[in-house]
């Protein structure tokens, strides 16, 4: 198996690619461009009279979204026979299913007022999905706290750490087999390029700055200079004067 293969990043791809299929799908479902579904009819009555609100507007069907997602995504995995495989397949499976839970989690509801004055007497409330990268964020998190599994399947997906087999694994965790590979430094074989010689952000405390991407090698800094073309005008008649202008950026690359 390769190392490439099961790791933390993978659990990752798979599951946003999974609440990626259940969003868009759903967004489109309730903007009216697919044909096989719409709005959350389900929820066209009722609401709570008392608290004066009640179900209206378009309420994203994410039911539809997440049927859709499962069998595009989770019937060709099903269908793979090779035994070898089979705790790898539960585990992809298990990783897009917490990919779809992340959607259904983050679902919130939206109401507008309705009331003389702006009142807000009686509302009207449906439920609407998150943004993806509120998705995408949540799902960054459970990246962080992956669960590592044996790669041995017996009844079902258990972890690795033999202390913690007792502890359940929860539907939106996200799981992987292999350790990830150093991902800093080039491996030909595994295709990984490394990241030396990549351009850093010297000031961002993010992914992109220099002492996370440069995997504490620190990094080089060299002066570029641009030339292009600045203050154009229009010369009647008829062409455009410039200016040549020239500036010096700093550019910083990991050692």
């Amino acid at each position: 198996m390769s190392c490439t293969v099961g790791t933390k990043e993978t659990a990752f791809i798979y599951a946003v690619t999974s609440a990626g299929l259940v969003h868009s799908v759903t967004r489109s479902c309730s903007a009216g461009n697919v044909t096989e579904c719409s709005c959350d009819l389900s929820l066209r009555h009722g609401g709570s009279a008392s608290e004066g609100w009640h179900w209206g507007g378009c309420s994203d069907d994410i039911h539809y979204g997440m049927s859709f997602s499962r069998k595009f995504l989770d019937v060709p995995l099903k269908n793979i026979t090779d035994k070898s495989g089979n705790g790898l397949v539960v585990m992809n499976l298990h990783n897009n299913e917490a990919g779809r839970q992340a959607v259904a989690k983050l679902m919130s509801v939206d109401c507008r007022c309705h009331g003389v004055s702006g009142s807000c007497a009686v509302k009207t409330c449906w439920k609407t999905m998150s943004s993806f990268e509120k998705i995408g964020r949540f799902l960054k998190d459970k990246y962080e706290n992956s669960i590592q599994i044996s790669d041995r399947l017996k009844k079902k997906l258990r972890r690795k750490e033999k202390s913690q087999r007792k502890v359940p694994i929860g539907k939106e965790d996200l799981l992987y087999v292999n350790k990830s590979p150093n991902y800093c430094v080039e491996d030909e074989k595994l295709g990984i390029p490394g990241t030396q010689g990549r351009e850093c952000n010297r000031t961002s405390q993010g992914p992109d700055g220099c002492n996370l991407l440069c995997c504490g090698r620190g990094y080089n800094t060299h002066v570029v200079r641009h030339v292009e073309r600045c203050e154009c005008k229009f010369v009647w008649c008829c062409y455009v004067r410039c200016r040549r202008c020239e500036t010096m950026t700093d550019v910083h690359t990991c050692k």
